[in-house]
């Protein structure tokens, strides 16, 4: 059966752009469109002189106007496609993650062509947000082939709960909501709390309430990174949220630690987890740029291990000179903390705070201090967070260790 789909016709930097593999067609870039659509719907993408480049979603309420699913003329977007792109994602986290692999991210949007969608997996429950409206269409699809798949391989699932409480939802003429996802077989009467053992810890995961979809898989790996440099320091956590970097550090041997958030709520999260492992550490309540602030006019000497993980500083590419000054704010006061000698951990989670200017701003906050920073590592996000070479939005977490020396 031939296909046939609405065709949208695009520029020659649209041409050259999705040749190259980034997934994504806006709006000023479309020159025709033949046939008619609905949002949602799948479209074919075509250069001018009518040549086949992908086929993908639209939505004309998005900035994004068509995000690219597919650049296979033969595709056919039925169930069976969803099933390999769920089979392919979930078999890579299954070789990568390893032991990992019952508490990860299984689905990450873009990265699996699979436009907008997250798929947190911790233990027994899925937490699943969509922020594509071609791809929640398909969500009735999508997802019992996620968790079927998964109890193939011998996964318990329990529950699926969707947390799709986000403004980007509105752009996308979508409504926000949480819920437990109906499915025969899924539970919908549970309290919203699971606990996971990351790095030999363990967490209560809020993944009802919690931020995004309850704790943050992406730092997993960098994290054993601090633990393996903590023993014997005296480790101040900045922006600590759970608790997970303080955690591993007092794991690792640190001879104290220090928890900061100016979230009470996160403090009292960060503190339930030390409890649950038997750790005893310090917490504070405060802004950390105001902490750091007053810990410099101390000239204190109190912490010889400074970690800043802080929450994205921009969400635009608008912003990112702003997001500059407050990353090299934090990283200046941390760096005058530190004796010679001292470690600092450092990171953005920001796309758009790209990977070269965060070293720049690194390198013109060391000067602007006076000190010289010897590099232990440069990290990223961990790999069940997959980086596409042709996506530049895909890596987005910039992760540094460094030695004042």
């Amino acid at each position: 059966m031939e296909r046939s789909y609405p065709v949208f016709t695009v520029t020659k930097k649209a041409e050259m752009s999705i040749k190259s593999g980034h997934p994504w067609l806006y709006g000023e870039e479309v020159t025709d469109v033949s046939g008619e659509y609905g949002n949602g719907d799948i479209v074919d993408v075509r250069s001018a002189k009518g040549s086949y480049l992908g086929s993908g979603y639209v939505n004309d309420n998005s900035k994004i106007r068509v995000r690219v699913i597919s650049n296979n003329a033969n595709d056919r977007f039925d169930k069976a496609f969803y099933q390999r792109q769920v089979k392919y994602a979930i078999d890579y986290r299954r070789q990568v993650m390893g032991e990992d692999f019952s508490n990860c991210r299984l689905i990450f949007g873009e990265a699996d062509r699979m436009p907008g969608l997250t798929v947190d997996r911790f233990g027994g429950i899925l937490v699943i947000q969509s922020l594509c409206l071609g791809t929640d269409m398909r969500k009735h699809v999508i997802i019992p082939l996620i968790v079927d798949y998964l109890r193939e391989l011998g996964e318990s699932i329990d529950a699926v709960f969707e947390r799709n409480d986000v403004a980007i939802r509105e752009l996308e003429g979508m409504e926000q909501y949480k819920a437990f996802y109906d499915m025969p077989g899924l539970k919908s009467d549970l309290d919203g709390h699971v606990e996971i053992n990351e790095n030999g810890i363990r967490y209560d995961v809020d993944y009802i309430n919690g931020q995004k979809t309850g704790f943050f898989l992406d730092q997993k790996y960098n994290r054993l990174a601090v633990k393996k440099l903590a023993k014997g320091r005296n480790v101040l956590d900045c922006f600590t949220h759970t608790g997970a970097f303080a955690l591993n550090a007092a794991l690792g041997g640190a001879e104290s630690v220090t928890a900061v958030d100016i979230s009470a709520s996160a403090i009292e999260l960060a503190k339930a987890n030390a409890a649950r492992n038997g750790i005893n550490m310090d917490f504070i309540t405060a802004d950390v740029f105001d902490l750091l602030t007053e810990l410099a006019a101390k000239k204190s000497r109190d912490y010889d291990f400074i970690i800043l993980d802080p929450p994205a500083f921009t969400k635009s590419g608008a912003t990112a000179k702003n997001a500059y000054r407050g990353y090299k704010e934090i990283n200046m006061k941390a760096m005058s903390l530190l004796p010679r000698g001292g470690y600092l951990a450092t990171c953005s989670c920001s796309h758009f705070m790209y990977d070269d200017m965060f070293r720049s701003m690194l390198n013109e906050a060391a000067r602007d201090v006076n000190v010289t920073l010897r590099r232990i590592e440069a990290r990223q996000q961990a790999p069940d967070h997959p980086v596409l070479t042709t996506v530049r939005e895909t890596e987005y977490l910039k992760f540094y260790l460094f030695q004042v020396v």
